[in-house]
């Protein structure tokens, strides 16, 4: 039954990562369904995701370019993302390094 449950919600999981708009795609694709593989992995792209917005912020307004530190920053994020796409892609509820456990937590009514 658990396998049955990871194929079922494969798809919408690996579509959580392509982009935010993927991210509310695969959040209404899953709406229905409640599939907990797919949901996790929303929960952990919205937290990806949520992250570059930060990174952003902090760039443009917070310290006016920080130079080379926000790009150590983006490709920090830019990493999570892959290591969730990954994830995904081998059926794996493998939560990002760090801040995994935070986004799970914060997002748990996700799903």
């Amino acid at each position: 039954m658990k396998n049955l449950t990871i194929k079922e919600g494969k798809t919408i999981a690996i579509i959580s990562y392509i982009t935010i708009i993927g991210t509310v795609i695969a959040f209404v694709m899953n709406n229905d369904k409640k599939n907990s593989f797919a949901s996790f992995h929303i929960r952990q792209a919205i937290g990806i995701y949520l992250l570059f917005f930060l990174i952003n912020l902090l760039t443009r307004y917070g310290y006016g370019g920080l130079g080379w530190i926000d790009e150590i920053l983006y490709f920090i994020a830019f990493a999570l993302l892959v290591i969730g796409i990954v994830g995904a892609i081998q059926e794996e509820k493998k939560k990002i390094p760090f801040l995994g456990d935070q986004f799970q937590e914060w997002f748990k009514n996700i799903g």
